[in-house]
């Protein structure tokens, strides 16, 4: 594990004036992996203690970053390895704009169903589940609560899909499936 100053990485984030910060622009030289985990209810850990205080959650969540299968948190001169469980994000809440399906994550992004943000079945990597995972933003994904879940369900129709039935719903003219039948 690679030292870490809580408190400076804190104040290199901060430093940033822009609502997301543009980490897909940043390539700061790794500095090893530390100690923090998002677990798969989507609660922040750092040295095995929840971090209880969202604006620091929501804070490291906007300097997030995924490549390939490893997630790291960016700074423009920090670049350093987290763990996480299955998704960094959970769907919480959603609601109805006109036609379309907005969302919103454990760490308050919002985000139309769209084709931009497309809904994918993915196999959870705790329960190996296939279940409906949200893209968030920049190749990071939520997946859906149990109680948002089960509320877009009823909301549903059956559909033929590659010869298959599944759940279907629309946002807009993006439609998407909850999961086979």
């Amino acid at each position: 594990m690679a030292t870490f100053d809580l408190g400076a990485f804190q104040n290199q984030i901060s430093a940033q004036n822009a609502a997301l910060p543009p980490v897909d622009k940043w390539n700061p030289d790794f500095c090893g992996d530390i100690d923090i985990q998002i677990k798969h209810d989507g609660t922040w850990f750092y040295m095995g203690t929840p971090i209880g205080r969202k604006p620091l959650v929501k804070l490291f969540a906007s300097v997030l970053k995924r490549e390939d299968q490893n997630y790291f948190l960016v700074t423009p001169v920090e670049k350093v390895g987290i763990q996480v469980e299955d998704v960094p994000f959970i769907i919480t809440q959603w609601q109805k704009e006109e036609d379309k399906l907005l969302f919103t994550t454990n760490t308050g992004d919002d985000f139309i169903v769209s084709s931009e943000n497309p809904i994918k079945i993915f196999a959870d990597k705790k329960t190996a589940a296939f279940l409906p995972y949200a893209l968030v933003r920049r190749n990071l994904w939520a997946r859906l609560h149990q109680n948002v879940f089960y509320q877009l369900a009823e909301l549903g129709t059956e559909q033929q899909l590659n010869g298959k039935n599944h759940l279907m719903l629309n946002s807009g003219d993006y439609s998407f499936s909850l999961g086979e039948l």
